[in-house]
């Protein structure tokens, strides 16, 4: 790592994941960098503090499996890249099944101290309202889906289109003591042990039929928060109010976050729960639990009330109640290059969230890449962009590429955030994925199984040798 630099500094907008990693990567790479961040100055309508990296939703990273689940696949390319927010992670990990989440309180700290402490990095509390000045030559704005509505503003009056929206939700957290363990049981579903795990890294509360039921109607007649100027704005399909999933059929919660499957109530073995509401540690002390998949725009008082009615939170006591915000992303295949920069004007580049990928580790390794990026430019080399066969080549090529243009109705774009997923990865090479010996049958989930494994067997071969590794 270069200590000192000669060279002009390249400027970060936004002290998100995205910003931090970009910011990380420039500087690791021996280039100055200015992190501007406007909370401190300014606040969000989510974010609840003013340290770096704060992880607003949920404080999963999702699966750490870099075998055969395209997540764990872009966790193990950050890794080789040396990212600050997977290392922030691994630091700061709590239990979670075969999931990598985080003490969120713990990850930003250590995000924030490691910028802090870089002799390459300043960090500027000031808000941006406007495009980078002319004088940055090489900026990257990172400020997510939650943009200043001054610096949204510049955006479409200089690219003259007009940046989508759409709502994001945020789950409520409780205080574990006060959960009832004697109606509930720590358990990962099918016991599977993760990092730092043991399988039983979630508290799971069980439904029998009558109190599905009765909990699905209490979600649909509660009063929800009204949104008015946001009206007509989509949701990402990936986050939705548990309520929204609720209207859209009686049994769409209980083949979803509310699955029963590979859960056996420890308390009563032989009758199986009709549904199962979990519950993830959300900090290191196991102090709060996260409801997972239960997002919500329920006010406040709908909340509590109707939550209670989950077994074993009867008397949860809540530590933080669900919420809602609007996110905006651009119109990325078409506004951003395959480096990411807006066209028509260089230097300038986009990252993380507002760009159109979807999840904290995709938002990372946006940024990660656009500072990259920008490192070969200030150089002035050109970038060398990752293998469309990585996660990092994949997701590059979805928010750059990755949509279709209808003919029957011009204009119309089908472009949406996204997670990492291996529908993105290109097709393998025929013959790539062969019976094994023995094995009578090779054909679906066996088949499927062998296609991720060597789908993310290439991945990580092409990342590091992009890598140099």
């Amino acid at each position: 790592m270069t200590q000192t630099s000669s060279l002009a500094p390249i400027h970060v907008i936004g002290g998100g994941l995205a910003g931090s990693e970009a910011a990380w990567q420039i500087a690791e790479n021996g280039v100055p960098v200015i992190l501007h961040e406007m909370r401190g100055v300014r606040g969000t309508d989510a974010h609840k503090t003013d340290g770096l990296a704060e992880l607003v939703c949920s404080n999963s990273f999702r699966s750490d499996d870099a075998t055969s689940n395209a997540v764990g696949v872009l966790h193990a390319e950050m890794r080789l890249a040396g990212s600050l927010i997977m290392r922030a992670a691994d630091a700061s990990q709590v239990p979670a099944g075969g999931a990598l989440a985080v003490d969120r309180d713990g990850f930003s700290a250590a995000v924030t101290a490691a910028l802090e402490s870089h002799p390459l990095i300043t960090i500027t509390r000031e808000e941006v309202t406007g495009l980078p000045p002319d004088a940055w030559d090489q900026a990257i704005i990172a400020t997510g889906p939650l943009t200043a509505p001054s610096l949204a503003a510049a955006i479409q009056e200089r690219t003259g289109a007009d940046s989508l929206a759409f709502f994001d939700a945020i789950a409520p957290i409780v205080h574990t003591a006060s959960v009832d363990m004697d109606i509930c049981w720590f358990q990962s579903r099918y016991d599977k042990v993760g990092p730092g795990g043991t399988g039983k890294d979630y508290i799971n509360c069980p439904m029998d039929e009558a109190q599905y039921n009765a909990f699905i109607d209490a979600l649909i007649a509660g009063d929800t928060t009204g949104f008015k100027e946001w009206e007509g704005t989509p949701y990402f399909d990936g986050c939705l109010p548990i309520e929204v999933m609720a209207e859209r059929g009686r049994e769409t919660l209980r083949h979803g976050p509310m699955k029963p499957m590979g859960l056996t109530n420890a308390h009563n073995p032989t009758v199986k729960p009709y549904a199962v509401v979990q519950l993830r540690q959300d900090n290191a002390l196991g102090t709060l639990y996260n409801m997972v998949g239960f997002q919500t725009k329920l006010k406040y008082g709908a909340q509590a009330e109707i939550f209670r009615l989950i077994p074993g939170l009867q008397n949860a006591e809540f530590a933080r109640l669900g919420g809602l915000h609007r996110n905006t992303y651009i119109n990325s295949p078409t506004l951003l290059d395959r480096s990411l920069t807006l066209k028509g004007r260089p230097g300038l580049r986009f990252a993380g969230q507002i760009t159109g990928c979807e999840g904290y580790v995709e938002s990372a390794s946006i940024g990660l890449l656009a500072g990259r990026f920008a490192v070969a430019e200030r150089r002035g080399e050109t970038p060398s962009l990752p293998p469309e066969t990585t996660a990092f080549g994949s997701l590059l090529g979805h928010i750059t590429g990755g949509h279709i243009v209808s003919d029957d109705e011009p204009g119309k774009r089908s472009f949406q955030p996204m997670n990492i997923n291996f529908g993105l990865f290109p097709p393998l090479e025929p013959g790539t994925v062969t019976k094994p010996e023995g094995m009578k049958r090779f054909r679906g989930k066996d088949k499927a199984l062998a296609k991720k494994q060597a789908t993310a067997a290439r991945a990580l071969e092409d990342c590091a040798r992009w890598l140099g590794r």
